[in-house]
């Protein structure tokens, strides 16, 4: 049986005129959109992101 997925998370400040730009370059380093929430004012909105564990070190 292999060893259960580790993740690390990330909260990401979006801005909503570059939200798609902003995920792009997360996505390209490996990491997963896992919920957007409003921010602490209207034009900003908080990613919450997450990856495997680089367990190759461990």
């Amino acid at each position: 049986m292999s060893a259960p997925t580790r993740w690390e998370y990330l909260t990401v400040p979006l801005l909503i005129h570059a939200t798609k730009q902003i995920l792009d370059n997360y996505g390209e380093e490996g990491w997963e959109l896992v919920q957007v929430v409003p921010g602490p004012n209207p034009e900003s909105l908080v990613a919450y992101m997450k990856r495997p564990l680089d367990t190759a070190g461990a």
